[in-house]
């Protein structure tokens, strides 16, 4: 199954069904400052403050969403536009990502689409820790993207992997866990009873390598509608 296809074809099969799709409808994507995206959390690592992604928002009626991305700008254009529109490149992908987390908002068919801020990564990734033993055990985990705070928390609970894009992370030691990069993603997910990856992979194409066999918790507001038309697990516990 291409997962991107599938998608797009319920989420026009959604778009259809509520009589969305016919009107004339906009959508905007806006990219966010760090402080406007996640305020002043804890720590000083996260990818956002590093500058090596934004968080495009897109609203549609009285729904938000939001997407990581490393390619961001502003777009507008009807859902009928958006949902059939090729994803050729991670621009793309985040406006469909965005809008798709606006629209099914907006439809109460998905919540926590707009990111944690201050202090709140912090709840979330103890909560984090706390949901991943109660629901799968003394696991080995891999972990795909790099959240500081997750990293800190599950590091020091599980058998734990990281594997992480930034070529700034890999190879360096955080919490006690060296970062791997994408070459060792076959033996980091061989490894692990179960994965919790990032939403992120959603938006960056990279989503497909990590929906298999294994398990997989996603975490974060990207792939909330994602996670919604798909039935895919997520865990977002601060999240608006």
């Amino acid at each position: 199954m291409n997962i991107y296809d599938e998608l797009k074809k319920r989420a026009l099969e959604l778009g259809s069904a509520q009589n969305l799709l016919a009107e004339t409808v906009s959508v905007t994507a806006v990219t966010l400052s760090t402080e406007e995206a996640i305020g002043n959390p804890e720590g000083d690592d996260f990818p956002l403050q590093k500058g090596k992604e934004r968080l495009m928002q897109a609203t549609f009626k009285n729904g938000v969403g939001q997407a990581f991305t490393d390619q961001f700008g502003d777009f507008s254009g009807t859902l009928q536009e958006i949902f059939t529109m090729p994803l050729t490149n991670n621009f793309r992908k985040a406006v469909f990502v965005a809008t798709l987390n606006a629209v099914t908002n907006h439809l109460d068919l998905s919540q926590g689409t707009i990111h944690c801020r201050d202090k709140e990564p912090s709840i979330c990734a103890a909560a984090l820790a706390e949901h991943v033993r109660e629901k799968y055990g003394e696991v080995k985990v891999t972990q795909v993207g790099f959240q500081p705070k997750m990293v800190e928390h599950m590091a020091k609970n599980f058998d734990y992997r990281i594997l992480d894009m930034d070529p700034d992370n890999i190879g360096q030691e955080k919490y006690g866990v060296v970062v791997e990069g994408p070459d060792r993603t076959q033996d980091a997910v061989d490894w692990a009873d179960m994965l919790l990856v990032t939403g992120t992979t959603l938006a960056n194409g990279s989503v497909t390598d990590f929906v298999g066999d294994k398990p997989v918790l996603f975490y974060g507001t990207t792939i909330a509608g994602a996670a919604a038309l798909m039935g895919w697990e997520r865990f977002c516990d601060q999240s608006k």
